[in-house]
């Protein structure tokens, strides 16, 4: 097949047309495509400009109604989103996230980022995302059930375990995953793993919860001795307060590095001489029990700084593990003053774009969330295994899974990444992630 060349500035001028009023989305793909340019003049193959082109619109988009009542008996209706984004690779893999700020927007810059991600651990897994504009803070755990059921109602007509298989996210745990699997089941009279994210007592995956902070860690190890640093000593700071930053914060500790931040929306947690393992199990119980940062810090009397960002302490390495976009130009700025020299990316693109650039200017290491962050999916992609063979692997088994694939994922950084000055990981795992999609668009779609 002979394809027409596209031009970088025709490329860019095309994303800019059809997704400018989708700032996130407009913001990944034209910050990853950007980042790939110069490995595409180098191969020189005109194929893969039509790859970015078809890289740049997703496979499916669905939204749906989702009708529930809530305890007062009254009807209430939530949107429901999935983007399937591209399966090239592997049946759709992305999480569910119920939050008021979801909307069309968000979810395509996830599934974006999703099938760059996926793409990294070497497991046969395309990219999604998708979930709710349904906010649980404050329902009921009968209204929260409902919307569940109604949920999963809705989205079934979409997934299968050879065709798409979410997972939690953001407002959807193991609570929520155990009702809408209960609930597909119910309906179609199946078991068979069309969720991940299970608990291991029916089909899920041991360490799935701890996956996406251990993997940060594991990847941060590996940045640290090409380095030749250890982790052992060194001030780490967090933001978030959810499985990835308290996992995170586990193995940290685990290293023997000390995590002297956690935080959420109301504030920070600042402990100067390191959370110890102690005060980080009562951190989980508090989570699990939705108890808030700053009643937890009341409660335990340590210093919670309200409203402000961890970003502002002394610290080697960040661990930006909460949401999108948290950390800007000006939080950039407070870091490199205070000496911070490495940033990994817990969450999915919190650093924003001024903020990344400005880290490549003053030389500090940055490794961005396609490749820090893949141990939850990679871990997801081990329960869709286990599932298929019917054979549960033992938390060791996981463990060590996950270790070999943040290893071959930070291997893949380095080969498309070093350069004289040192590793930039974020090209790196772009075009690790994206030399895997092309070579499976051209011998299937261009073929």
């Amino acid at each position: 097949m002979t394809n027409r060349k596209l031009s970088k500035q025709d490329l860019i001028d095309s994303i800019d047309q059809q997704y400018k009023p989708m700032i996130k989305f407009h913001q990944v793909l034209t910050h990853t495509y950007k980042s790939l340019f110069a490995y595409i003049d180098q191969e020189n193959d005109d194929s893969l400009g039509i790859v970015l082109h078809y890289l740049s619109v997703p496979d499916k988009v669905i939204q749906f109604r989702v009708a529930w009542r809530d305890d007062k008996g009254c009807m209430q209706v939530n949107r429901g989103y999935r983007i399937q984004y591209c399966n090239v690779l592997g049946p759709y893999k992305g999480g569910l996230r119920f939050s008021p700020a979801s909307d069309p927007d968000t979810f395509h810059f996830l599934a974006f980022k999703q099938t760059f991600k996926n793409a990294l651990t070497g497991l046969p897994m395309g990219g999604a995302k998708g979930g709710s504009d349904f906010d649980p803070h404050g329902k009921s755990e009968n209204e929260i059930h409902h919307f569940c059921k109604a949920f999963m109602t809705q989205l079934s007509h979409y997934i299968g375990p050879d065709i798409d298989v979410p997972a939690g996210d953001i407002g959807v745990g193991s609570r929520e995953i155990a009702v809408m699997f209960e609930h597909y089941k119910l309906m179609t009279g199946k078991f068979t793993g069309i969720l991940t994210g299970k608990d291991p007592v029916f089909g899920g995956s041991h360490l799935r919860q701890e996956a996406t902070g251990h993997g940060c860690v594991y990847f941060a190890e590996h940045v640290l001795k090409h380095a030749g640093k250890k982790m052992k000593g060194t001030r780490c700071g967090i933001s978030g307060a959810g499985n990835v930053a308290l996992y995170a914060a586990e193995k940290l500790i685990d290293s023997g590095a000390k995590v002297v931040t956690v935080s959420n929306s109301e504030g920070v947690l600042y402990i100067e001489d390191g959370i110890d393992t102690e005060l980080l199990s009562k951190l989980i119980c508090a989570r699990d029990s939705r108890q808030s940062l700053k009643s937890f810090a009341q409660q335990e009397q340590l210093e919670f700084k309200r409203g402000q960002k961890p970003w502002q302490f002394e610290m080697d390495c960040a661990f930006p593990c909460a949401t999108e976009n948290e950390l800007n130009e000006d939080d950039a700025n407070k870091l490199i003053e205070n000496g911070c020299r490495f940033i990994f990316e817990g969450a999915n693109m919190p650093c924003t774009q001024q903020a990344q650039e400005l880290f490549k200017e003053r030389n500090v290491v940055f490794a961005s969330s396609n490749a820090v962050n893949a141990g939850g999916v990679a871990v997801s992609g081990l329960e869709i295994t286990q599932n298929q063979t019917r054979d549960p692997w033992s938390s060791e088994q996981v463990e060590d899974r996950l270790r070999s694939i943040m290893s071959d994922i930070h291997s893949s950084c380095l080969q498309y990444g070093e350069h004289e000055e040192g590793v930039d990981y974020d090209k790196g795992a772009n075009i690790a992630a994206f030399k895997t999609l092309a070579t499976a668009i051209q011998k299937t779609a261009l073929a």
